[in-house]
């Protein structure tokens, strides 16, 4: 139970606390103060009390592998093709009998009793759209097959006047399977490293600006020039680590500052820089609010007044969340709360850290955390970075998370989903013939990018584990069976969370839209 005094714990002090940007009141980390009122809220949650909720997940923690991870060296090998399409790596005997994993997911491999696998998620967009991160990445995040009218790979990922732009899952899951009013946190929250995934999709569309995730930055800033990869293994397709006499700097042979990468440990979300209100003046209400109202003020100005109904849901969204993220044990986001025990099962790196946030935010309510994971566009030195990099901290901090959420009892409730954008191309090719990095170093080959199909990892909140749902062909090329869309990925989240098929939405000019657009996969259910 809290203290009486929630900045009386023991070893804090209110001068221990960060002081709360401005623009986190307003704004609360990207959330837009335009849009519902009161009225709407109330309708809201009545809507949810009389839905057809509730569903076997509780919450859904989706994890996007960024760029794209290889069919082949994940939970489709085929060890019996030719070398230039079978890769350098051997295969992995699961507990699904007949059932092979890539011999780099060890720990995955003796729990795939555990999730489930579909290996023929495809995209049906034109080519021109469905091998392109900024299309795929739309299509996978909106739960879609096409772009929006007039759009194309390069125009979707900037803003367009007049485009139709179908909310994403997360967007959706805030509407329909709301948070609990006391609960005091956004219904979907992004992390680690908000500030690097400006991806297309992610927003509200339709629905409008009251349904955005909000993203949160929890991890050091990273100093590599062309970053990603699993810290602190960061890489831009080089490895200073490998030799102790290269150093950082503009020389030859010379590579980035990589020493954020030395120091995996998150900090708490930054609310904000300029002119930083103290925890003290949060606990006094009034003073609080006539800062808030100021801000409002100077907002109608430059905005030409929102509506002030929509501006009091706003403000009291942004002030629950910052007094619900302050330090301490009912801190979600602080990890000097969890046992060293907890922490390595994780792994102290920032995918295993982004993953153990993600489990403390569903124990606190919120409905759906996405985490992202940057370093997935193995076009060049593939072998060695899925090797020493990606394949073994997924195969560690997923492991992790499945063995806490069912120590704690919390698997069954919630739903785990993990896919990138697209998959890879079955053959091994080079990006381009000699190519080589910035310290000079030759480009060992890689895949490229393919939305023929991909896999998806499934877990939890109402899913049948143990399965392989899917078959491709001989090359892991094309769908040799029932093949599935991101609308269908959509549907099946939305059905584990317990929002109907016929569930609507209404735009701001009272357009009807069904929520579903795709069929939850049956074979999962």
């Amino acid at each position: 139970m809290p203290s009486s005094h929630p900045d009386r714990r023991a070893g804090c002090s209110l001068e221990d606390h960060p002081r709360i940007g401005r623009r986190a009141l307003v704004q609360a980390g990207g959330m837009s103060l335009v849009g519902m009122g009161l009225s709407d809220l109330l309708m809201l949650e009545s809507q949810a009390a009389e839905s057809d909720r509730p569903g076997k997940a509780k919450s859904v923690v989706f994890i996007f592998q960024s760029g794209g991870p290889s069919q082949h060296e994940t939970f489709d090998p085929k060890p019996d093709a030719p070398d230039t399409i079978r890769g350098e790596y051997g295969v992995a005997q699961t507990r699904i009998p007949g059932e092979l994993f890539c011999e780099h997911l060890p720990k995955l491999a003796v729990r795939s009793q555990m999730f489930s696998i579909v290996r023929t998620m495809h995209h049906t967009a034109g080519r021109e759209f469905r091998n392109e991160h900024n299309s795929c990445m739309y299509l996978l995040h909106t739960g879609t097959t096409s772009l929006p009218v007039g759009d194309t790979n390069a125009s979707i990922a900037q803003p367009r006047p007049g485009r139709i732009h179908w909310p994403s899952i997360g967007s959706m899951i805030a509407y329909a399977a709301p948070t609990a009013s006391e609960v005091g946190l956004p219904a979907t929250i992004e992390l680690p490293r908000a500030n690097l995934m400006k991806y297309p999709g992610r927003e509200s569309g339709l629905l409008g600006p009251q349904y955005d995730r909000l993203g949160v930055d929890l991890a050091p800033k990273c100093n590599a020039p062309d970053a990603g990869g699993s810290c602190p293994n960061c890489y831009s397709h080089d490895d200073p680590n490998l030799d102790s006499e290269r150093k950082p700097g503009p020389g030859p042979k010379a590579w980035w500052n990589n020493s954020s990468c030395r120091n995996p440990d998150f900090h708490l979300p930054d609310l904000g820089q300029a002119e930083g209100v103290g925890v003290a003046r949060l606990n006094d209400r009034a003073a609080l609010l006539r800062q808030l109202d100021e801000l409002r003020r100077n907002l109608d100005r430059r905005k030409q007044a929102a509506p002030l109904a929509a501006w009091e849901a706003r403000r009291q969204q942004a002030m629950r969340f910052v007094l619900a993220s302050r330090p301490g044990k009912h801190n979600p986001f602080d990890l000097t709360q969890e046992t060293d025990a907890t922490r390595d099962l994780y792994g102290r790196e920032e995918w295993g850290q982004g993953f153990l946030v993600a489990r403390r935010l569903i124990e606190a309510g919120v409905r759906m955390v996405q985490v992202n994971l940057r370093g997935w566009d193995t076009h060049q030195n593939a072998f060695r970075d899925l090797k020493g990099k990606l394949l073994p901290s997924i195969d560690h901090c997923l492991s992790g998370l499945l063995d806490d959420l069912s120590a704690r009892g919390l698997l069954d409730e919630t739903l785990i989903v993990m896919c990138g954008e697209m998959g890879r191309t079955p053959r091994i090719s080079p990006i381009s013939a000699g190519g080589k990095n910035a310290s000079g170093e030759v480009f060992t080959p890689g895949r490229h990018h393919w939305g023929d199909v991909f896999p998806c990892f499934f877990a939890g909140g109402g899913i049948q584990p143990g399965r392989i749902i899917g078959r491709t062909d001989a090359h892991a090329g094309l769908p040799a069976t029932e093949a599935f869309t991101p609308e269908d990925l959509a549907a099946t989240i939305f059905h584990c969370l317990g929002i109907g098929p016929d569930r609507e939405f209404h735009d701001s000019t009272d357009r009807p839209y069904r929520v579903y657009r795709g069929q939850p996969i049956r074979e999962l259910l």
